[in-house]
């Protein structure tokens, strides 16, 4: 039986600006942890290893979330399904907040991952509600909000911890989520559900993914380190070449599963996913390694800056960041999607490469960063709206999802590369890396990105609007 649904209402500025506000909030509180590992490390008595489990378990909930919560968003409603994950997602900003011990804390962070699945849940109310043209800007508009939100979050966390406590650097932007999420709730129309809400839930397929992404993570963490561990990273990769083989079966066969393999075999879309992971790569290594060569006491490099200097020379890249979603959105609606991710490529490259030719003084990174981030808000930016718009109204969450796993696995490569590079530079009981490091990871970096032109070649150039 076949329902007739009524047409959607259209939305204002402030329904979007609420959304964007969404975005600003999560992006946050999303990125709080990863600057303040020491001191949580120090305060939480923690040791390296439960630091470094710290920092990635958020990840791993985010890219299992992000396809479910986009599935659930075609087919139950984008609105519907947003708020009550953002309910989620502030339970888990208040555990953080209120967490005397890692357990807790890595539970609140459990339940905040379910955040990265609010961007996919916001561009399918954003396009049911908006005719296309409207919505590659307010898509682009949302998407930068979130990417300057993380810069915020990790420029403002530090300062907040020693000023305050680190209670707080997780309840402000908790308290902003609440927030927002109450005014999308006023000010958004609920959108009409899709026309598969009767098809069950691949669950099998959620658990083996759950299964494959922790075991990655697992052997991303211990790759530097395999020398006193050889058997245990062998073992953890046989585990994953079981997880991922089991996946793919079930997903191939699953009526309707949780990552629909056929789309991401469609050349517009897997060309997207490895733009996406390689763009986000070389961000995070980027992300990374300057914060940690402005912090080197190296002889002859580095700066010896404190963490509320390291945040004023990251405030470019911050503004750059939530600059480059509205113009990636703008760019991609009037020149097409190839030629805006072959600017941000050919920019994120010369500047990471820059970088490893120069860096004696500290506006050549900041100069630089900002480069980078503007370059990388304007790829994915790009890449989010043209799929976004370019496949079907009901599947545009279950292909936003795809991209979105696909930054976070970028993420965490990208930040775990440069993380072994630095450990295995610096010598025994010492603290400061070689010099050597740095360059080679700025130089990685920059020829992986600059390898992400060979693939938009391929590529249509995008309809114009």
């Amino acid at each position: 039986m076949t329902q007739t649904l009524a047409p959607p209402v259209p939305i204002g500025k402030a329904a979007v600006g609420a959304l964007g506000l969404l975005a600003l909030s999560t992006g946050a509180l999303e990125s709080v942890v990863s600057p303040t590992i020491p001191l949580l490390e120090r305060e939480l008595d923690m040791s390296q290893s439960e630091g470094a489990l710290l920092s990635i378990v958020l990840l791993i909930t985010g890219a299992l979330i992000t396809p479910l919560a986009g599935k659930f968003g075609d087919r139950y409603g984008g609105k519907k399904v947003l708020i009550r994950l953002m309910a989620v997602v502030s339970v888990g900003g208040t555990v953080s907040a209120l967490a005397p011990s890692l357990p807790v804390l890595l539970l609140g962070q459990v339940l905040q991952g379910a955040m990265v699945g609010a961007l996919p849940l916001s561009f399918i109310v954003v396009r049911k509600h908006l005719p296309p043209a409207q919505s590659k800007v307010a898509i682009g508009v949302v998407s930068g909000l979130f990417v300057g939100g993380g810069m915020a979050g990790m420029l403002s966390a530090g300062p907040v911890a020693e000023q305050l406590s680190r209670h707080w650097m997780f309840a402000l932007p908790t308290i902003a989520v609440i927030g927002a999420t109450l005014l999308v709730d006023r000010l958004m129309p609920a959108d009409p559900p899709g026309s598969s809400h009767d098809v069950g839930t691949d669950w099998p397929g959620l658990l083996l993914l759950s299964g494959m992404l922790t075991t990655l993570m697992l052997v991303l963490a211990l790759a530097p380190e395999a020398d006193s561990a050889p058997l245990m990273l062998v073992a953890l990769v046989a585990l994953l070449a079981v997880f991922v083989t089991g996946w793919v079966r079930v997903e191939r066969r699953a009526a309707s599963p949780m990552i629909d393999l056929r789309m991401l075999a469609r050349p517009a879309m897997w060309k997207a996913c490895v733009l996406t992971f390689i763009i986000c790569l070389g961000t995070s290594m980027a992300v990374f390694l300057v914060p940690q060569l402005l912090d080197e006491r190296g002889e002859g490099y580095g700066f010896g800056a404190s963490a509320t200097e390291i945040g004023i020379y990251l405030l470019p890249g911050a503004i750059a960041a939530t600059l480059a979603g509205p113009l990636g959105g703008l760019g991609e609606r009037r020149f097409g999607s190839r030629a805006v991710v072959n600017t941000g490529v050919v920019m994120m490259a010369f500047a990471l490469l820059a970088l490893a030719a120069v860096h004696t003084e500290i506006w050549h990174l900041v100069v630089a960063k900002a480069l980078i981030a503007l370059a990388n808000g304007l790829c994915v930016t790009a890449m989010m709206t043209s799929t976004a718009t370019s496949v079907d109204q009901n599947d545009t969450g279950i292909a936003t999802s795809l991209l979105l796993v696909s930054r976070v696995l970028g993420y965490a490569v990208g930040g775990q590369l440069g993380g072994a590079l630095l450990t295995a530079a610096t010598p025994s009981g010492s603290e400061t890396a070689a010099e050597s490091a740095y360059v080679a990871g700025f130089v990685i970096a920059g020829v992986v990105t600059s390898l992400a032109l060979f693939v938009p070649r391929t590529m249509h150039k995008g309809a114009k609007a």
